[in-house]
């Protein structure tokens, strides 16, 4: 028993330097190769660690930083948000009502950028709405100065005062630019004008904000976290030149904006990037020689990320969502927009989808308690220096986008398009081969599954097609899943029969099942019926089985010393019969194998995709 209590237990442990853990870790090695075994580089070429300790973040300068003047949140608390979309005021109205009656706190009203609304709407819009207890934000590509007023006057008629209202218009002429490849309304003089012009008109305002920064049009077009940290920096950056050059003080100008992230999957990553954002902004904010209690406020509005949403096997959407949502309030989001499980497949709004959505939240508040700490992860050497690391990266690309002009000269010279583009091919080139897994599309899918008929013919339009006249390329908008998802549903309806695969399972049962299992994945990517099998004693048998099964493609299942010995007497009586594969790649016996009617070798290092697709094509899907 430690007889001191006064003495921290920890004390009585004699330290453990870096050299002591590197050595152990050395011997456990056993020659292998330190940096390929334990050291993983992610998307956005940032190395990490098997292990991290408090000398890691010495050469980090945020820990200090992120204090509650310079940004931080003073609690863990959010803002539940729910979207939605206006065609007609009164039956909006009654959905908001409905959502904030079942636990949302934010309301997004998504606007038709052509309708004109009066303060007539707008009241029609909010009747019954407590605008001091709910934050309302409107979200439009269109000119709608006025909003702010309209706003007010409502708030006014009702006898609340101007500090109850909070919530923001969502007025963002860049993204719209990045999205579409034009400003709003095609004229870029009069788009900056009414930024000027909702600035102004939300002056008395003080918890309204009126521009965003959408990132999240960044990460939905596959970019990395550093990309979209220094990509939203840059339009933040913009925003502030433009309206300043407008005669707007850069004090008045700072509180009127918000950003809006992504929250995608890579947990810790995400965690540290909204971490990064809180800081950079700071320090961006504080270079204009704005008070650090205003350069340091940040209003973050998370979204969970459309990109790694699927088709198939949707409801594991909701599992993405959650640990999505835990990212995004542990790194200190502001508020919250949890996206529907079947938005990849399903247009317009889906109750049972939004209580999903809401529920995880309330989940996250009431049962979890996420909502009581405010920057949980601080002190954590790893999203420390994960937060460090990210702040570094972004600054870099940031400064080389000042560098070319800014955000929108380097957009409109293909440099921003370009980076992402890059980003977004080694992303593709992770899923096809399988470094990247996608659950339920190109790993564990269920191949029974058929989803052709649930997707809304109409579902994944974009406003991109909205503007004919584009003054630069815009980004692509995507998901990851997209290619494996054409691949399936190219086997549902097609007029060939689905083909069957059968598992050939024989010699080394322990590799063989090994093997047959890894197959099984494969091929029910693409949606193929998969004959499984226990095992055979004698191969022939096997054979004799698949041809009684009609079976379109036979995977041998076996080890490599197997193969050669097996394999050539069997496949003379199943050649021009089914396409005979092997499972692994036994290279000493490669040649033999092809020699003996073997064409097709699955393995670890296969792009899952392109295979796939092949086997498409000589089935004549």
């Amino acid at each position: 028993m430690h007889e001191n209590p006064e003495e921290k237990l920890f004390n009585i442990f004699p330290p453990v330097s870096d050299e002591q853990w590197e050595e152990l870790i050395n011997k456990d090695l056993k020659g292998a190769d330190y940096e390929k075994k334990l050291i993983y580089q992610t998307i956005e070429n940032i190395p990490v660690s098997p292990y991290y300790r408090e000398g890691d973040l010495k050469n980090t300068g945020h820990t200090g930083f992120l204090s509650e003047e310079f940004g931080k949140k003073a609690s863990g608390d959010w803002l539940v948000r729910q979207d939605i979309k206006v065609d007609n005021p009164d039956p909006a109205n009654s959905a908001a009502i409905y959502a904030l009656g079942k636990g949302a706190s934010s309301i997004g009203f998504i606007l038709d950028h052509n309708f004109d609304y009066s303060q007539d709407s707008i009241g029609a819009l909010l009747r019954d709405i407590c605008l001091a207890s709910a934050e309302i934000n409107f979200i439009s590509s269109g000119f709608h100065a006025d909003l702010p007023l309209l706003l007010e006057n409502e708030n006014t008629s009702r006898g609340g005062a101007l500090s109850h209202l909070h919530g923001s218009v969502e007025y963002d002429p860049l993204g719209t630019l990045f999205l579409t490849g034009n400003y709003p309304g095609g004229n870029e003089q009069k788009a900056f004008e009414q930024a000027v012009s909702l600035v102004r008109n939300a002056g008395l305002l003080p918890n309204m904000t009126v521009l965003n920064v959408n990132a999240s049009l960044f990460h939905n077009a596959g970019a990395s976290a550093v990309q979209e940290l220094a990509y939203a920096m840059a339009a933040g950056a913009e925003y502030l030149q433009r309206l300043a050059s407008a005669g707007i003080p850069a004090g008045r100008i700072i509180p009127k904006i918000r950003f809006t992230f992504s929250a995608g999957s890579n947990f810790f990553m995400e965690t540290a990037k909204f971490r990064a954002a809180r800081y950079l902004w700071s320090k961006l904010t504080e270079a204009w020689g704005v008070d650090p209690a205003v350069a340091g406020r940040i209003f973050i509005h998370a979204v969970t990320s459309e990109w790694n949403k699927t088709i198939y096997d949707p409801y594991v959407n909701i599992l993405r969502s959650t640990t999505e949502a835990m990212a995004a309030v542990i790194g200190g989001a502001d508020s919250l927009k949890i996206g529907r499980f079947d938005k990849a497949f399903k247009k317009g709004s889906s109750p049972f989808a939004e209580r999903l959505a809401r529920n995880i939240q309330l989940v996250l508040k009431e049962e979890a308690y996420f909502n009581r700490v405010a920057d949980p992860s601080a002190g954590s050497y790893y999203i420390e220096s994960l937060t460090g690391s990210l702040i570094e990266e972004s600054w870099k690309l940031f400064l080389e986008t000042t560098e070319a002009g800014g955000i929108t000269e380097a957009f409109k010279k293909g440099l921003v398009q370009t980076k992402i583009e890059e980003t977004a091919r080694e992303r593709d080139r992770f899923i096809e081969s399988r470094r990247h897994i996608l659950v339920g599309t190109n790993h564990y899918a269920d191949p029974s599954e058929k989803m052709a008929e649930s997707i809304d013919s109409d579902v994944g339009s974009h406003q991109q097609a909205e503007l004919q006249d584009q003054l630069v390329t815009p980004l692509k908008q995507y998901r990851g899943a997209s290619a494996f998802e054409q691949l399936r549903l190219k086997t549902e309806k097609s007029a060939v029969p689905v083909p069957k695969v059968f598992l050939l399972t024989f010699g080394d049962l322990t590799m063989g099942k090994a093997r047959a299992g890894f197959s099984a994945g494969f091929f029910g990517c693409a949606g193929f019926e998969i004959i499984e099998n226990s095992g055979f004693s004698d191969p022939a048998r096997g054979v004799r089985e698949a041809l009684e099964k009609n079976a379109s493609i036979v995977v041998f299942c076996s080890s490599d010393e197997d193969y050669p010995v097996a394999i050539p007497s069997i496949s003379a009586e199943l050649k021009d019969k089914a396409i005979l594969v092997v499972a692994g790649y036994p290279k000493d016996s490669i040649r033999e194998l092809q020699d003996g009617g073997i064409d097709h070798f699955i393995h670890l290092r296969s792009n899952v995709l392109e295979t796939l697709q092949q086997f498409q094509k000589e089935l004549g899907i």
